[in-house]
C-alpha cells in the first residue's frame, strides 16, 4: 500500500522552511545596513552631547567632569563614601540631549543621600543649561542666557 501526501502539505513545509532559513539570516546579519548608519550617527551624535557637557564650565572648576571628579575624591579623602554613577544620554528631541549623572554621597553623621544631575544639551547652539536643581549649583549661569530648562513644544 503506498501512502500519498497532499501537495499542499509539501508546498506548507516548504514555506515554513523558508521563512526560518529567512529569519535565521536576518539574525545572523543583524540590522539592515540603514539602521546601522542611523544608530552609529545617534551614538556620535550622544557622545558630542556628553562632551558638550562634560566640558561645559562650572562653578569652581574648569568643566562640569572636572568638578564632579573634585567633589568625589574630596570626600573619598575625607573618608566620607561617595559613588558617582554612569552618564547617561537621552534624545529628547531634535538637536536637544539630556544629559544624567547620578552622586550617591555619605553626610558626616552617616546618611546618605542621592541626587541626580540633569542637563540639557542643545546641539544646534552648543549650548548647556541645568535641568536639575543640583546640576544648578555646578552650572554657571551666562547673562544672556535665555533657554528653557525643559524643551518648548512646537
Amino acid at each position: 500500500m503506498q501512502v500519498r501526501f497532499p501537495s499542499y502539505r509539501i508546498i506548507h513545509f516548504v514555506v515554513m522552511a523558508l521563512m526560518v532559513m529567512g529569519g535565521l539570516y536576518y539574525i545572523w546579519s543583524g540590522m539592515p545596513a540603514s539602521d546601522k548608519q542611523m544608530a552609529e550617527q545617534r551614538d556620535e551624535q550622544e557622545m558630542e552631547a556628553l562632551t558638550l557637557v562634560q566640558s561645559h564650565p562650572a562653578i569652581g572648576a574648569p568643566t562640569i567632569l572636572e568638578a564632579m571628579t573634585v567633589h568625589v575624591d574630596s570626600m573619598k579623602a575625607r573618608g566620607q563614601g561617595v559613588r558617582l554613577g554612569e552618564w547617561r544620554v537621552k534624545h529628547v528631541e531634535r538637536d536637544i540631549y539630556e544629559i544624567r549623572v547620578q552622586l550617591r554621597d555619605q553626610s558626616v553623621t552617616g546618611q546618605w543621600f542621592e541626587r541626580e544631575f540633569i542637563w540639557h544639551a542643545h546641539m544646534g547652539l552648543k549650548k548647556v543649561n541645568a535641568a536639575s536643581l543640583p546640576a544648578d549649583g555646578v552650572t554657571p549661569k551666562a547673562p544672556d542666557e535665555e533657554l528653557p530648562a525643559f524643551p518648548q513644544a512646537p
